[in-house]
């Protein structure tokens, strides 16, 4: 196994067993090994840290999956902790719902994977040069885990690229191609979701908490989904009694199938109206045209994909969210949610508090959202820390 050294002074997060070391802080490689090669890191002085897996086409050049010398990085290594991940999902799974996410990546020990589970059906994501190698292993095992009826790859080009690795297609990694409508359910409501054709790996199963929790204040109230997708949001707020819902999104795909989900769950569809549209052109039609609502819902996609662009998302978030607010009612509520990383829960609270500045408004934080327990931050790793919301009473 090809030895790194580790710049002096850079021991500390390794110490703390975060799971990334930077390019930056590599001193040397005693070798040439091949992107996704397992690594032995060493300190400056020679000795043992852990071990990961090596890129350097990336700014992070090892992913750390091993902080004990003695435990051999081998095929079993990979299948146990796929196990681990699988069975700590059995509780959501045992709670009136059949999606989950199964496996997120470095939270489950596992850098560049992400399994979601779509009833009998499975999505990866496969991000990371060392994971890709691993696949064989890890199709092999969820198929004896979980005997799925397929499993479909949907990795993000986007973070690929980062590792230099290439596109991939939306491909069949294992049994027959999926229905192109896969039902599922979740707090009683059933999706139909196209797992081929959707967004990321099908379908957000990141906020099922907090679509329960948006639904219980929206009795009687007239409730605006933006950024709807397939409506989360929009089938909650019917399925709990609201008096109307409005659903904006630019996806035609999106508000189609929101269209069928309505029917599907037997709600009243003269109570929707649904908007093809770009959201920020939309909410200010409605400002001009003196619309108003009881509950907003904004759920934007991510403004800020690393620090670097936090400053420039930021003002987009205080934007959008002043729109919002000019859009309630007095004491209306206002669900707004963030899914950057970079952006912290009280950076938001403070952009949330800007936005109520600009917009002439009062705003009380009632409720703060966080993503579900199939999402968990692992305590060495708070990147994993993602989604983050404030429901927000306006006066």
């Amino acid at each position: 196994m090809i030895d790194v050294i580790l710049n002096k002074g850079k021991e500390k997060a390794v110490l703390h067993k975060h799971p990334w070391v930077f390019s930056g802080a590599v001193e040397k490689v005693k070798g040439k090994p091949a992107n996704g090669d397992v690594v032995r890191l060493l300190n400056a002085k020679g000795d043992f840290m852990a071990y990961g897996f090596y890129n350097d086409q990336s700014r992070v050049a090892l992913r750390l999956l091993e902080w004990d010398e003695a435990v051999e990085i081998n095929d079993d290594w990979f299948r146990r902790k796929l196990g681990t991940a699988v069975k700590s999902r059995a509780n959501v799974l045992e709670n009136g719902t059949n999606t989950c996410r199964l496996v997120f990546s470095e939270s489950d020990y596992l850098p560049g994977l992400i399994v979601d589970k779509y009833a009998g059906h499975l999505a990866v994501q496969v991000l990371t040069s060392g994971m890709e190698r691993m696949m064989p292993v890890i199709i092999d095992e969820l198929q004896k885990l979980l005997n799925p009826e397929s499993i479909s790859d949907k990795s993000d080009s986007a973070s690929r690229a980062h590792e230099g690795l290439l596109e991939t297609e939306n491909k069949v990694l294992a049994g027959n191609p999926p229905p192109e409508i896969v039902e599922v359910l979740e707090n009683g409501v059933v999706y139909g979701i196209n797992i081929t054709e959707g967004q990321k790996s099908g379908f957000y199963c990141d906020q099922r908490d907090n679509r329960r929790v948006v639904a219980s204040y929206a009795k009687n109230k007239k409730v605006l989904d933006c950024f709807c997708y397939t409506g989360g949001f929009t089938l909650n707020s019917l399925k709990n009694g609201a008096a109307s819902v409005t659903s904006v999104d630019s996806s035609a795909l999106a508000i189609e199938t929101l269209k069928e989900n309505i029917l599907l769950n037997k709600l009243n569809a003269d109570k929707h109206t649904s908007i093809k549209s770009d959201v920020n052109v939309q909410l200010r039609k409605f400002r001009d045209d003196g619309e108003k609502f009881d509950v907003i819902v904004l759920d934007p996609p991510k403004y800020a994909p690393s620090r670097s662009a936090l400053t420039r998302a930021s003002r987009a978030y205080k934007d959008l969210n002043r729109l919002g607010m000019l859009l309630l009612n007095e004491g209306g509520l206002l669900a707004t949610y963030s899914c950057s990383g970079a952006m912290d829960m009280e950076t938001f609270k403070q952009v949330i508090a800007w936005a109520a500045l600009d917009a002439g408004k009062q705003v009380q934080f009632i409720y703060q959202f966080h993503q579900p327990e199939d999402h968990p931050v692992r305590a060495s790793f708070p990147e994993g820390e993602y989604l983050k919301g404030l429901l927000c009473r306006v006066f």
